[in-house]
């Protein structure tokens, strides 16, 4: 084919008789020769998905540093370095920056391993005619215009235009979303392309889809990304990345930081060029002051908060692709999630029979000899595997599991009554007839089906072992019952049966399949995952609601989702279906969206759009899916959430986090842990802007005072040690008990939302206040005197007088941050409810800071580097005594708040 004459692989050659589609790509059944094959696989190129360039450690370990706070401590770092001439703020800095992109890139990694470990390793072959010969080849390799050969088990290989369908069933649960397998008839569908969906191209065979019966031959009109599947991956590639609620904290917070050190610095700036200070001493009291305003720990701590989340949720199945998505799922307000695999098994169940005039459940007992029973197992082409596995159509693999779940061994039964003839399924009979020989030389005739075109074919009716002639009133009963099944969204199928002396001459339809004696139905359907239901209430409860979208029908979509509990049973003014929501506009819809639970026969766009419309509503919106037609609304969602056993490929690539089990209730105990997680980074961000606020108003006001309270090298050790490990230890505090009964905090929220930033500001003026009322005291009332120090000079007295009360100052800032950690344990509950000592690393977090605080003070050696001296027993008295204030302060403030009703 020449390049002239390619064709455009975007046509709905389901609208166009076998004889165009050939035409257009210059083909007939034989097949194409080698060599044509080859030029057009030149031209059209390999049939496979473009995986995209992945990005290189060195670029994923930059783009760490995009974060705004991480550019803040750059810039602090370099400031610093280049003015104060001390390089251990800007080493400090520097190395606490580097650490966070390293948790970063290794988390990523980690990451993507796990996935890959999830990957199939092998591609699919496929079998086509070339030069007139039956071949195998890689699917890769197919191209436009070649001819392939379907058969029961083989992955459709790339788009095929049927050309031939013998009984042809394919599941197309990955591309749709619909459960039930979809019958084929290679026939020319009337009507324009926008009209016909995917689900309803009966005569289209697609790439990643399963034959799960029969078989066909179809032509390739579509290979690679001009595929179905190919469409869905480019529309990942436009769809944009949704920024997660924690980045958007994170830098509101850096913002917020930078404004408001900005304003202080230059205060101070002005008001010591005003008393008469030199400009470079300003700058670098301001950098101080910087140094103690910038929380130079936080992003790593955070990082270490989010790692430690994924560790967890790592080992209850949820794989984090990207840190950030741990507390992105604890802000979820609404998850959307995929039917088919995701709140079902993927996997028809026998859920009822209705034989002898009685609708028995699934667990209900059942003879042996019950003629429903074995004709659903007799008229069947199951195939069981040497480890037990059954091989074929879903619904016929469902019914020889019932029977096998009530003890009916149908490899012996048939050993014994075997199949002599059959006729196949077809659709335009809808029934399926086998015959096995009995043991008394007679013939079973063996028939499953429609059961309104089944019905009118019997004249009898098998009850309690007798066979009367079906009256009307007994048919009108039967079709009653088939109705209730169906409303149910069950699969029905009936069966019946006639005992003949030879088997027919000619297995013809209107001669074997009819006079026959109705025995019973059986309804089937996809059913709910048992914990799904469970999950959905505990997501209720949590304020967060439950959206179902699927390709399936309405009537099965409403029964699942009032199963579940997402919808009150007969509530189908919560469902609409994606052509009714085709006939509304944007505007229209995002004024209705809050009306709809339950999203049925939905396309791939039509997910995009119910994501944003919840989106634009100011919602933090989950997806949950597994198929291929998910992947964009993955995407397009704030969290996506895949699933990693029977999720496809690209649906794993589009996700923030992957469940490992497939297990719907995974997904709850996610959000509890990212609830925690927000909650804990929240205690951390309190912590330390609490304290970096004592920081920098005792720095700030003793400037304005003309004290000389704190130096650079005391506020860095502080920040270093006092603050980073109980800051840490906080971020594994175990969650509170009410924090899955609190409604999603939502997109409005920050972290200084619920009481956290009026906390900030209280604290951390308590905490400067008291750090300037131990330094006046010492100042005031020094514990050396004139009196008691004879023999020291004025200026050597003052020198220490002055040092002492520098270092109970000092020693109060950072024992003060070691009490107030307990305090942060909850906003508004007591410590001592909340519990002391329940987090082991926290106790030993403050254990730990305490000995390094005290090292400066107490071991020798360590005061000319801190410039500090060594306290007595009642200075020591004094800055604990002072230090400890702080938690009866916060106490009875919170007892206050708790009276007031803000807990």
């Amino acid at each position: 084919m020449s390049e002239e004459k390619k064709v455009q692989l975007s046509e709905a050659f389901y609208t166009q008789s076998d004889e165009e589609v050939l035409q257009k790509f210059d083909t007939t059944t034989e097949g194409l020769s080698a060599q044509e094959a080859k030029k057009r696989l030149e031209s059209y190129g390999a049939n496979a998905l473009d995986e995209g360039k992945k990005k290189s450690i060195v670029v994923k370990f930059f783009e760490q540093f995009k974060d705004f706070m991480i550019i803040v401590l750059l810039f602090a770092a370099v400031i610093s370095a280049v003015f104060s001439g001390d390089m251990v703020d800007s080493f400090i800095i520097l190395l606490v920056v580097v650490l966070n992109a390293i948790f970063g890139v290794i988390q990523e990694a980690k990451a993507e391993q796990a996935i890959e470990a999830l990957k199939e390793m092998s591609s699919p072959n496929a079998n086509i005619r070339r030069d007139g010969h039956v071949i195998t080849v890689k699917s890769d390799e197919l191209v436009p215009g070649d001819i392939v050969i379907l058969e029961a088990g083989d992955v459709v290989p790339a788009d095929l235009r049927l050309l031939e369908a013998a009984s042809l069933k394919i599941e197309e649960a990955a591309l749709t979303g619909e459960s039930v397998p979809v019958e084929k008839e290679a026939t020319i569908l009337e009507g324009t392309a926008s009209d016909i969906g995917i689900g309803d191209r009966i005569n289209m065979a697609y790439s990643s889809s399963n034959v799960t019966y029969g078989r066909g031959i179809g032509v390739v009109v579509g290979t690679g990304m001009n595929t179905e599947v190919g469409k869905i991956a480019g529309m990942l590639a436009n769809e944009k990345e949704t920024e997660t609620p924690l980045k958007q904290n994170l830098n509101q917070l850096g913002k917020m930081l930078t404004i408001a050190i900005l304003v202080i610095a230059a205060i101070m700036f002005v008001v010591g060029m005003m008393n008469g200070r030199t400009w470079i001493d300003m700058l670098l009291t301001s950098i101080s002051l910087a140094v103690a305003a910038i929380p130079e720990g936080l992003p790593a701590i955070v990082t270490i908060i989010l790692a430690l989340g994924t560790q967890k949720m790592a080992k209850k199945n949820a794989i984090v692709r990207k840190l950030p998505a741990v507390e992105t799922l604890g802000s979820t307000d609404i998850i959307c999630s995929d039917k088919t695999g995701t709140l079902t098994l993927n996997q028809m169940t026998v859920e009822a029979l209705y034989t002898d005039n009685e609708v028995k459940p699934a667990t209900a007992e059942v003879s042996l000899d019950n003629m429903a029973l074995k004709i659903m197992n007799y008229t069947n082409d199951t195939k069981i595997a040497q480890d037990g596995t059954l091989i074929g159509d879903p619904t016929e693999t469902a019914l020889v599991q019932y029977g096998l779940d009530h003890d009916f061994n149908v490899t012996e039964k048939v050993a014994a009554e075997p199949r002599v003839a059959e006729i196949p399924f077809d659709s335009d009979r809808k029934l399926m007839t086998t015959v096995h020989q009995l043991t008394d030389g007679k013939f079973l005739v063996a028939v499953k089906g429609a059961p309104d075109e089944l019905l009118k074919r019997c004249n009898q009716v098998l009850l309690n072992g007798q066979t009367p002639a079906l009256e009307d009133k007994q048919r009108q009963e039967i079709l009653t019952n088939n109705t209730k099944l169906a409303k149910q969204a069950l699969r029905v199928l009936g069966m019946a049966y006639k005992i003949v002396d030879a088997v027919p001459a000619e297995m013809d339809s209107d001669v074997v399949e009819k006079d026959l004696v109705f025995a019973g139905l059986v309804g089937m359907i996809d059913p709910e995952r048992k914990e799904a239901a469970e999950a959905v209430k505990v997501a209720k409860e949590a304020g967060i609601r439950p959206i179902m979208i699927t390709g399936d029908h309405r009537d099965t979509a409403e029964a699942i989702a009032a199963r579940l509990g997402i919808i009150k049973e007969g509530d189908d003014d919560a469902v609409i279906t994606g052509a009714e929501l085709n006939e509304l506009s944007d505007e229209a819809f995002a004024k209705v969206v809050e009306h709809y639970s339950v999203y049925a026969r939905v396309s791939p766009e039509h997910k995009v759009r119910i994501v944003k419309a919840w989106q634009q509503e100011g919602k933090v919106v989950a997806m949950t899916g597994d198929g291929v037609n998910d992947a964009p609304a993955l995407k397009a969602a704030d969290i996506g959430i895949g699933m990693g056993i029977t999720g496809t490929e690209v649906s794993k690539g589009a996700s923030d986090m992957v469940l490992a089990d497939d297990n719907f209730s995974t997904i709850i105990v996610a959000v509890e842990e990212g609830r925690k997680v927000f909650s804990n980074i929240q205690k951390t961000i309190q912590y330390l802007l609490s304290a970096n606020l004592g920081e920098v108003l005792t720095l700030f006001i003793a400037t304005m005072l003309a004290w000389d309270t704190l130096l650079p090298v005391h506020l860095l050790w502080i920040n270093l040690v006092t603050d980073t490990f109980p800051a840490i230890a906080l971020g594994v505090e175990p969650a509170e008990r009410d924090v899955m009964s609190h409604a999603p905090r939502g997109k409005k929220s920050n972290f200084f939302s619920g009481g956290v930033l009026s906390s900030v500001i209280y604290q951390g003026i308590t905490q400067g206040a008291l750090t300037l009322i131990v330094y006046k005291m010492a100042i005031e009332f020094p514990a050396h005197t004139a009196a008691n120090m004879p023999n020291l000079s004025a200026t050597a007295l003052y020198d220490l007088q002055h040092g002492d009360a520098l270092t109970m100052a000092f020693a109060t800032l950072g024992l003060i941050q070691l009490f107030h950690a307990f305090n942060v344990k909850s906003i508004y509950q007591s410590v001592f409810k909340v519990g002391l000592f329940r987090n082991k690393s926290f106790n030993w977090a403050i254990l730990v800071s305490f000995l390094l605080l005290a090292a400066t003070i107490l071991i020798p050696g360590f005061n000319d580097l801190f410039s500090v001296t060594s306290l007595d027993g009642y200075q020591w008295g004094i800055v604990a005594g002072t230090s400890f204030a702080i938690i009866p302060i916060v106490e009875i403030v919170k007892f206050v708040q708790r009276r007031m009703g803000k807990s």
